[in-house]
């Protein structure tokens, strides 16, 4: 049976749904995040005029978005609430959290996002695997390629591939299916398919996105007549593309420390690490420290320029 595997990494927890030594999902999240679910105490601050909406100032000085006020709430009164979905950063802007009134005043908690059997390390070569999709928002299929990009109104799934049009977007389709579910990807999605002329040919590829995805709730418009599906789904939280396309170095080195870590089980004193000089300077004291504590070791990072920001690696050397 499929079964959630954790795995509690430096600054960042992972989750993976594996099934037969395969990869059907990932998550992550991040120290500090307000995830969906979670319970917070905030301030309301300000009620936006003509609507049942307004923001609250929360512990941490975050601020979310609140909506379906009941009525009679005043400005400056403490409320307790529920996140519905994380704060989400987009290029040139944070977009606030969003939450709803608690339905009852039970004290704030803060829900855990990921839930599973937590393991020290995954299977070896899943977690890579995941992670350099994401890197590279891509997947291949027989004869072809999705790209997936994200922008502010929409993630879009691009599909490129040799043969007949009904043969690329056919063949497309369970890369879709895993990629939805590799990168964690809600919202908003458009999938541009390859043109299909036919009518009976469009309600063929229809169909078998949908067998796809039956597992997934969804909402989905039939394909027109130039390819273009959209999907819609509940979004919670940041995805591992927009993850990669807000803090690409961040990610970068929560794998860089996980490589680290995973580089010490052998022999010698010191866990040298070799990274690109713009992941130098993300690594937090703290988070290297952390890193010398689990594998009982002297950390040092070296800067090189040769080395790509994702391709950080680590060794054992005696001294």
């Amino acid at each position: 049976m499929a079964e959630w595997l954790i795995e509690e990494g430096i600054a960042e927890t992972r989750a993976l749904l594996v099934e037969n030594e395969q990869v059907l999902a990932a998550r992550i999240s991040w120290p500090g995040e307000l995830s969906s679910g979670t319970r917070v105490s905030g301030k309301l601050t300000a009620k936006l005029k003509g609507t049942h909406r307004g923001v609250a100032l929360l512990d941490g000085d975050h601020e979310a978005l609140v909506d379906h006020l009941p009525h009679g709430v005043s400005e400056g009164q403490m409320l307790n609430l529920v996140i519905t979905r994380a704060a989400l950063a987009e290029r040139g802007r944070l977009k606030r959290a969003q939450a709803r009134v608690a339905d009852n005043a039970a004290a704030p908690t803060a829900a855990p996002h990921l839930t599973g059997k937590v393991v020290r390390h995954f299977p070896a070569g899943l977690w890579e695997d995941v992670w350099q999709a994401a890197s590279s928002a891509s997947l291949d299929f027989p004869g072809g390629e999705i790209l997936v990009s994200t922008t502010p109104a929409m993630t879009v799934i691009d599909i490129d591939g040799i043969g007949s049009p009904r043969d690329v977007a056919l063949a497309a389709v369970p890369a879709i299916a895993r990629a939805l579910a590799w990168f964690d990807l809600a919202g908003n999605i458009g999938i541009d398919f390859p043109t299909l002329a036919a009518k009976s040919d469009r309600r063929l590829v229809d169909e078998a996105l949908g067998s796809a995805l039956d597992h997934w709730p969804h909402e989905r418009t039939a394909m027109n007549g130039f390819g273009f599906v959209q999907l819609v789904a509940r979004l919670e939280g940041p995805s591992l593309l927009h993850r990669f396309a807000s803090h690409r170095l961040g990610m970068a080195a929560r794998m860089a420390l996980r490589r680290a870590e995973l580089a010490a089980d052998g022999s010698g004193r010191v866990l040298l690490m070799s990274v690109h000089p713009a992941l130098k300077a993300k690594l937090k004291p703290d988070w290297l420290n952390e890193l010398s504590r689990r594998t009982a070791r002297e950390v040092r990072v070296e800067a090189d320029p040769g080395v790509a920001i994702e391709a950080a690696h680590a060794q054992l050397v005696s001294a």
